[in-house]
């Protein structure tokens, strides 16, 4: 139904319920001259007159009266659906679809949960963690994060932190095979290499030299294309793993992990939130946007300077040497 044709009826159901066409004009905040012409359009597409008028009254025809008694329901249902989405629209509570990838996000993404459900306990969040990028409009995703910008045009993207890949192995694994030290000694070593989820590719390894990114191809004493499993690989000290600093960064600082070839650490890439256009988001949204842009915008809870690294590789490799 267009627009206009929609505006008619409610001047028209307006007109009976105030006993004047100008009256209904001024509630609609029309002209009467509009509110006439709006009126004998309504008229003219049902083929049928629905009110006498003269310069002083209206009265209804039968038929204005049969078209009354089942309009009026109508708006008044269309009037309780409207204000209904207004106050959900300003409650923070309802369903919260989130999208992010599976890799290495869960640390991130549950403490934000977590902490947003026991503020507003009325929110139904609906997480999916998938690598492979959906789409973003079929899957009513109201929040997302991404390591890259936005993948899709029309959403917002917002840059949160630098994602650091490090090169890491557990203190088990030093003290048994010893730590490269150079890049070109990885290939003598217990490697383990990430398997794209969508392609199934073996991706290479990315280190920076000179200040550049450059690929190294490694033969895989693992290989896998979970984030986690080979996170715990690392840890119980099979292979060394380049890692991401959202996985890693933690289990660096409490001493679990070592940081090797640190010169070499690359944060060429970032993770973003994405969503869509902030002036049509129910506050559930809004609010969950805010509480994550508050905890995370800029954090250094899964980046290490370079400092950091430098001082975790050079005590990490002392410890080892003193077993």
């Amino acid at each position: 139904m267009p627009i206009s044709e929609l505006r008619a009826i409610e001047i028209f159901t307006k007109a009976m319920e105030l006993g004047s066409i100008r009256r209904a004009a001024a509630s609609q905040g029309v002209s009467p001259q509009a509110a006439s012409q709006a009126l004998a359009a309504l008229e003219a597409r049902l083929g049928v007159r629905l009110l006498h008028r003269t310069t002083k009254s209206i009265a209804l025809t039968s038929e204005g009266q049969q078209f009354l008694e089942a309009a009026q329901p109508a708006l008044a249902a269309l009037e309780r659906a409207v204000d209904s989405v207004r106050t959900a629209k300003d409650d923070i509570a309802g369903p919260l679809r989130i999208a992010a990838p599976k890799y290495s996000f869960l640390p991130l993404l549950w403490p934000l949960v977590d902490e947003f459900c026991r503020r507003h306990p009325e929110v139904q969040p609906d997480v999916k963690l998938d690598d492979r990028i959906g789409n973003w409009v079929q899957d009513r995703v109201d929040v997302g994060f991404r390591i890259g910008s936005a993948p899709e045009e029309g959403l917002v993207a917002r840059r949160l932190f630098a994602m650091q890949l490090i090169v890491c192995a557990a203190p088990a694994y030093i003290a048994a095979h010893g730590a490269p030290a150079s890049i070109e000694q990885l290939n003598s070593h217990r490697c383990s290499v990430f398997r794209h989820p969508g392609t199934g590719r073996i991706l290479p390894w990315l280190l920076k030299v000179d200040g550049e990114v450059i690929s190294r191809d490694l033969p895989p004493a693992l290989s896998t294309n979970d984030a986690q499993l080979e996170t715990e690989a690392v840890l119980s000290g099979h292979v060394i793993g380049l890692l991401s600093g959202l996985s890693a960064a933690p289990l660096i600082r409490s001493g679990r992990l070592v940081p090797l070839l640190a010169d070499h650490a690359t944060d060429h890439m970032s993770v973003h939130i994405y969503y869509g256009s902030r002036a049509a988001q129910p506050s559930r949204v809004r609010a969950f946007i805010d509480l994550t842009i508050e905890r995370l915008a800029g954090s250094s809870d899964y980046v290490l300077d370079a400092r950091e690294l430098a001082m975790a590789e050079a005590k990490g490799r002392r410890k080892t040497r003193r077993r």
